[in-house]
């Protein structure tokens, strides 16, 4: 499945070095506002190191990760939705992503300008959203003005629509969320249609300095995220565009003399994956070892139509095992010895981890 994450946040907060970090692409990452003007997408693997323990076990002829795409959206600024720093065509950027990872500046340099004077990540997190908010509010506005005149000629198709959508504008003009907004499952699915800012999750990025990640900036982040049930991560984009550079031996050697397990970018990318609900289950054999992206609840048929359509439609049974089995027992012979192997129908829930054989017939 397709899974884009737009980059956002206030100019010099460090998006296209962070961008250009997980993409290894040549962005501009230069110091002076709105550098970035039309939004660059990078592709970039999911990393599980499942994926290489099964390529270990089935010596494949080829490996193929689940990958997201990332898109650097230029730097926001106060007023953006009033056009501001050409703001209304960089929020509508925005629109096009299934969630937003908000960069935010933890760092002091006196050689990159903050465009409001001085390094406050509340503050900053604060125009950004507000931005977004007032944009949603202007949206919503306007379709309910819209709604109103159809519930006139058609009342059961608009009346639910006028009810959310006023629900929807009550909230915004408190400045808040919709995706901070209780709403039934029904309003959740009408929701879909209007494709507000404030409706796509949101992943706080705090980028720091390289000497540390424990201060009161880092904290500040956290404990917004936390408040909104979101992710936050923190990372030094300097450090993490300086590790994107290196390869095998050296990196590892760069990652254990700077006392890492691994880049930064990781967490990132699995904050991100973790945030929009989404699991991975595998496909296993001699000619491929694939991972595939689903999201969490995935019934069987809609995760063999990830792969293609034929397979959900002619969809007969799925042959599953548990990646931990695999692992713990030695081999796929030693999973079925152990009657580790089964048979799902239509009904079974794919969990993450599941290594999957689909039966089908069209």
């Amino acid at each position: 499945m397709a899974l884009n994450i737009g980059i956002v946040g206030l100019p010099n907060a460090g998006k296209s070095t962070i961008f250009n970090a997980l993409t290894a692409c040549s962005v501009p990452a230069e110091n002076f506002p709105f550098c970035t003007i039309d939004p660059s997408t990078g592709i970039v693997p999911v990393p599980d190191p499942r994926l290489d323990k099964l390529t270990s076990l089935y010596k494949p002829e080829k490996t193929t990760p689940t990958t997201v795409e990332f898109v650097d959206i230029a730097g926001l600024v106060k007023n953006a939705s009033q056009g501001e720093g050409l703001g209304n065509k960089f929020l509508s950027h925005i629109r096009e992503v299934d969630a937003i990872a908000h960069v935010v500046r933890c760092f002091e340099d006196p050689n990159v300008v903050h465009v409001h004077g001085k390094i406050d990540p509340k503050e900053d997190i604060e125009v950004i959203n507000t931005e977004l908010a007032l944009t949603d509010l202007d949206a919503v506005t306007k379709r309910l003005d819209k709604e109103e005149k159809l519930a006139k000629t058609n009342p059961k198709e608009a009346a639910k629509k006028v009810e959310l959508l006023k629900k929807l504008k009550a909230h915004l003009e408190k400045g808040g969320a919709i995706r901070l907004l209780p709403l039934t499952e029904e309003e959740k699915n009408i929701l879909q249609e209007f494709c507000l800012l404030t409706a796509k999750p949101m992943l706080y990025v705090a980028n720091i300095a390289e000497e540390s990640e424990e201060n009161p900036k880092v904290e500040a982040v956290k404990k917004i995220a936390a408040e909104e049930k979101s992710e936050a991560v923190a990372l030094c984009g300097k450090l993490e565009s300086e590790i994107s550079q290196l390869k095998g031996d050296e990196k590892l050697e760069f990652l254990k003399a700077m006392g890492l397990n691994e880049p930064g970018l990781n967490r990132l990318i699995r904050a991100g994956y973790h945030l929009l609900h989404l699991i991975t289950y595998f496909t296993a054999g001699p000619k491929e070892v694939r991972a595939w992206t689903i999201t969490r609840g995935t019934k069987t048929p809609q995760a063999a139509g990830v792969i293609h359509t034929d397979f959900e439609r002619g969809f007969i049974r799925a042959e599953v095992f548990s990646y931990n089995d695999l692992i713990a027992l030695g081999s796929e012979a030693s999973v079925k010895a152990a009657g580790k192997y089964r048979s799902e129908g239509k009904e079974y829930v794919v969990k993450d981890g599941d290594v999957m054989l689909f039966r089908f017939n069209v």
